[in-house]
């Protein structure tokens, strides 16, 4: 029979056990990341050399397929550090975004020097949408979050504009203005003339073939309504290098981002491609695009990268 004394003490081994071993995992945040939650206004824990911050979309109600899923079901953003090489930090962080918050905030992190990475969706027929924006940046710790704040700041705090619908009558494109403003021609299928360029200077090869436009490899732009008010979309083939000017050159020119992903595994070099809408006159719409294809080919790959 097991005495109360035996009983007791085996209550307070796993007592004393379980403490420890909640104070190994949750390690004291060291005095500079603490200045960086405290910066931020955001709450966060420091394990295994890393400082998380905690950007969860708690202002949500989301529902995938009409069932209820909570914050932790995938709605929680974050970003993160952690110690480099020369004193430096690397920034990784994963943002959850309405769809109206996306461009917003991609441009307020270009404009203060903050990588954006990858955007896409993680579920489909969620209400509201949300996507998934990964960030990256180097430096030191206090000044990445000061270069972060502004875009989290908008986090929760931009309105849904509203439809616009497309204008009735007005001039019908000009494929001739289109191709000398973009230099180069396109196809005209019904009502929409589409411009394709291939990246055959990536000189991409698999299994000893060639994959050019044809395989995919290729820009594009599609444009349909008016010369007044006219809708493009297309898709960007890039360099890991030419990301980043790309997307500058799209939002600086009005285009908004909707997806930064791969198309392929297991090539190289490797290509990053975009996809990116844009509405008002073909002009412009043309004008912008031109912008981004003039950033190809100008940003040679990273091939001394650090492991």
């Amino acid at each position: 029979m097991i005495s109360k004394r035996s009983t007791s003490l085996s209550f307070f081994s796993s007592l004393i056990l379980t403490i420890l071993a909640a104070s190994l995992c949750a390690q004291e945040v060291p005095t500079e990341y603490q200045g960086i939650l405290k910066s931020l206004d955001r709450k966060g824990d420091f394990k295994s050399g890393v400082l998380k911050v905690n950007i969860p979309r708690n202002d949500l109600k989301i529902t995938v397929q009409g069932f209820p899923t909570p914050t932790p079901f995938g709605f929680g953003g974050w970003i993160a550090f952690t110690k480099a090489e020369n004193a430096a930090e690397v920034m990784m962080g994963d943002l959850v975004l309405l769809q109206e918050e996306v461009n917003l905030v991609l441009s307020r992190l270009l404009d203060n020097g903050i990588d954006v990475t990858a955007l896409h969706n993680h579920f489909f027929w969620d209400e509201p949408h949300v996507y998934y924006m990964h960030v990256h940046a180097m430096g030191k710790a206090a000044d990445l979050a000061q270069r972060v704040k502004p875009a989290l700041d908008l986090i929760g705090n931009v309105r849904t504009p509203s439809p616009t619908p497309p204008t009735s009558g007005g001039t019908p494109l000009d494929s001739t203005k289109l191709a000398k403003i973009v230099s180069h021609e396109g196809e005209q299928t019904g009502p929409v003339y589409k411009i394709t360029i291939g990246r055959d200077d990536l000189a991409m090869k698999e299994h000893g073939a060639v994959i050019n436009a044809r395989m995919g490899l290729n820009t594009w732009a599609a444009f349909t309504g008016t010369q007044e008010d006219a809708a493009i979309a297309g898709d960007v083939a890039m360099l890991e290098t030419e990301l980043t000017p790309v997307l500058k050159a799209l939002r600086k020119n009005g285009l908004d981002v909707v997806a930064i992903h791969h198309h392929m595994t297991g090539n190289q070099p490797v290509v990053i491609f975009l996809h990116y809408w844009g509405r008002g006159s073909a002009d412009k719409l043309a004008a912008g695009f031109k912008s981004a294809l003039d950033e190809l080919g100008k940003h040679p790959p990273a091939h001394n990268m650090a492991p």
